[in-house]
């Protein structure tokens, strides 16, 4: 047999000071050490459910509608089980190396540092652009029901950028119950919507099925990406778990189940209750409400929003952070970042790093009047891009015949696919890896850190 090759492993988010097999899992023997305070696995899944059902539930299934008809009913289902392994992967991935470092420490033991520095950047430099889209898009639904115009969208939008990376400067415990009590309440709105329209829901609206053909529905699964992102973005925080290798598993199987059924839900009352109309309104969930509850709505909707922008945009400051930390421990950033890459330490520096970067996007965004659909774009393609490197790590990481292995290897396909679909915005993504490239050649990592 042919001895694996050793490389270093981090252990609990500590750096990289253990020898091992590249392929042995993360000690996480509970019975042969004391519980230690950390994230629960529900605080873990809401962290999940906030990442993954963003803002996209509230305008994804009135834009799909519209590019696919009834059909755009199977595209939803598509990323829904494609969702699957993705999330599998990940998760095996996160309990088997716990480390703030995440999807990049993944890469580092498959590939080396450099590719491990470009998925750190593109995940770090990323975040920041996608916020701003994010914080606008609750903004509209706060003018809507308030007033105000820009004025009222901007003041929401800085509100958000201010208030999420101040909550998680308390620590990721502090964030994470943050984000369980928002799940709760976004759910309970969700389910209020769904459970309330369900009865006005005609099988007639699904006639003609497919307006605009078959074909419709790969465009409509392309436009659904953003909805499905962030399936990464907790791996920087497995180490924080009190027992990563049983409670990420747990965590992940109970996000993809709410996260489906909810997507699949409003997807489909959108169609089966709004029919013509699914796809020309711009507040799929307040129509919903409007129908079942009756009455003004905007309130209603604008809260939802706020929630849901609120929770996505926790579950990536607290990982993003985290990620910062750790690469500048490692060297893929200036060192002073370093601080808090720690299991249990809080990266402020990082956060602050991070937050200052987006709120200058921000206004960048303001002063030029840029159009929201680029940066979105932008953002995906940096986390394809991710996603891509991270499934590939997996596939060679995973021990051999196994069914973590086969499930990795599927989920790198789709994920090629969707590299494909991004199309010209992948433009930003390689930018960002010669920055990475260029910093590391002038920055080399210590020795360490490369094996």
């Amino acid at each position: 047999m042919t001895a694996l090759p050793v490389i270093k492993r981090p252990v609990g988010g500590r750096g990289y000071g253990q020898s091992v097999a590249h392929a042995a899992p993360a000690r996480d023997d509970v019975s042969m050490s004391r519980p230690r305070p950390g994230l629960s696995v529900w605080q873990g899944a809401a962290l999940y459910v906030g990442a993954v059902l963003g803002t996209g539930v509230i305008a994804l299934p009135s834009l799909a509608a519209k590019t696919a008809g009834p059909a755009s009913l199977v595209a939803w289902a598509g990323m829904v089980l494609l969702s699957v392994p993705l999330a599998g992967t990940f998760a095996a991935l996160g309990a088997r190396y716990p480390d703030a470092g995440g999807v990049s420490t993944y890469v580092r033991l498959a590939f080396g540092a450099r590719p491990a520095g470009v998925v750190g950047w593109c995940f770090y430099f990323g975040v920041p652009i996608g916020a701003s889209p994010a914080a606008l898009f609750a903004g509209q639904y706060v003018a809507a029901a308030a007033g105000g115009g820009r004025r009222t969208e901007a003041l929401t939008a800085v509100a958000l950028m201010t208030v999420v990376p101040a909550a998680n400067a308390f620590g990721v415990r502090i964030s994470a119950r943050l984000q369980l009590g928002l799940t709760v309440l976004l759910l309970a709105l969700l389910m209020t919507a769904v459970a309330t329209s369900a009865p006005h829901a005609r099988a007639a609206n699904l006639h003609p099925f497919a307006p605009h053909g078959l074909a419709a529905i790969f465009p409509a699964a392309a436009l659904l990406m953003w909805s499905f992102a962030g399936w990464e973005a907790i791996t920087h925080l497995a180490a924080e778990f009190r027992s990563p290798a049983r409670d990420i598993p747990r965590a992940t199987a109970i996000a993809v189940v709410v996260i489906g059924v909810i997507y699949l839900a409003v997807a489909s009352l959108t169609v089966l209750v709004l029919g013509p109309n699914a796809g020309r309104t711009g507040a799929p969930l307040a129509e919903l409400l409007r129908r079942g509850v009756g009455g003004q709505v905007q309130v209603i909707t604008a809260v939802a929003a706020v929630l849901l922008t609120a929770g996505t945009m926790n579950a990536y400051y607290a990982g993003v952070a985290k990620l910062g930390a750790a690469l500048g421990r490692d060297g893929a950033l200036p060192r002073w970042l370093g601080a808090g890459s720690s299991t249990g330490e809080i990266p402020r520096r990082s956060l602050l790093v991070v937050s200052t970067l987006a709120l200058a996007m921000f206004g960048g965004v303001e002063i030029a009047s840029v159009d929201l659909r680029p940066l979105v774009l932008m953002m995906t393609s940096c986390l394809v891009t991710v996603y891509l490197l991270g499934t590939a790590a997996a596939v060679r990481l995973m021990p051999p015949r196994s069914g973590y292995r086969r499930i990795s290897a599927v989920a790198f396909v789709a994920v090629l696919g969707l590299l494909i679909a991004t199309g010209v915005y992948l433009a930003w993504a390689a930018v960002v890896t010669l920055a990475a490239l260029l910093y590391l050649r002038w920055h080399p990592p210590p020795a360490q850190a490369q094996s």
